[in-house]
């Protein structure tokens, strides 16, 4: 089974636990998740099947958005509200002083990414050694905040907690910027809910719920051509499919709704039919294979 799934992910368990039941209700062994999302996070988690495992470097990594809950007032090790509380200050700012500090946290910025992130240093991951209540230092990394925005107050809204709408490049973590933006008013914050909106070019609106996955199982699946939307397309005829599949390249000569690739770029390779093959990099006048899909014994 080859595929791809828009989950939007609950909250409460890790991006990995929700990858182990959608195998179960998908009946797939074989898949893996593009963008971790903690477990506090909920939204748009995009999961690969099969043979589309082996695409995930080539989706658009792209911006990505987020609707996120501060609260004011408090720090924890986590720096979300799931963590161990390690100050709690008074607050005596509101919502213009929010407002106002915004400002600052747009455009590119520095961040140093959070202990509790998946992030590696020396092979071990970060937040096994926060676990183990050790603390190194990470380099700061340069992020892009292109849109952030103070919602208008929810009526159930507490006292000190806000919401925010963040669309940002990859990379971000909204942890940091609310981290940053606490000490920036001088009461600290923590992220109290999460939820992506968009990611990889996918939205909420085409994701899907574990209970909607549960009724419709793979029929929730969708083609593995949307992975790479921003990719060119070589139609090929079947003998040409066949080569392809077969490890062979293809001339672009005789690909000529395909021309123009620069040097090493990549390209999707579908039949007429729609169904994808692969990628190719073109090199020297050819398209190459690089990653297969295609079950050889049907081109």
């Amino acid at each position: 089974m080859t595929g791809l799934l828009l989950l939007d992910k609950p909250a409460g368990i890790t991006s990995f636990a929700a990858v182990a039941k959608v195998r179960r209700l998908v009946g797939e062994k074989k898949a893996g998740h593009t963008g971790t999302l903690d477990p506090l996070a909920t939204g748009v988690l995009p999961i690969l099947f099969g043979g589309a495992t082996r695409l995930a470097n080539y989706m658009p990594d792209g911006d990505k958005e987020y609707i996120t809950r501060l609260r004011l007032g408090i720090a924890t090790d986590t720096l979300d509200i799931t963590g161990k509380l390690l100050a709690e200050k008074p607050v005596q700012t509101g919502r213009a002083a929010v407002l106002s500090a915004l400002s600052a946290f747009r455009g590119q910025i520095e961040q140093i990414p959070p202990m509790y992130s998946a992030l590696s240093q020396n092979g071990v991951r970060l937040y096994e050694l926060a676990r183990m209540g050790k603390t190194v230092e990470r380099p700061a990394r340069q992020v892009e905040i292109y849109d952030l925005t103070l919602l208008d107050a929810a009526p159930d809204l507490p006292l000190h907690e806000y919401d925010l709408r963040v669309r940002c490049s990859a990379g971000t973590y909204i942890r940091s910027l609310v981290d940053d933006l606490g000490r920036a008013l001088g009461c600290g914050a923590v992220v109290v809910t999460l939820r992506r909106t968009v990611a990889h070019g996918f939205t909420l609106a085409q994701c899907v719920t574990l209970e909607e996955l549960e009724a419709s199982g793979a029929d929730c699946l969708r083609p593995v051509a949307e992975i790479l939307h921003t990719l060119p397309v070589a139609v090929v005829t079947d003998a040409q499919a066949k080569r392809f599949c077969n490890g062979g390249a293809l001339d672009f000569e005789r690909l000529p709704a395909c021309t123009g690739i620069a040097e090493e770029s990549p390209a999707q390779v579908q039949t007429a039919a729609g169904n994808l093959l692969g990628i190719g990099k073109a090199r020297a006048a050819q398209l190459c294979p690089v990653v297969v899909v295609g079950d050889c014994s049907e081109c």
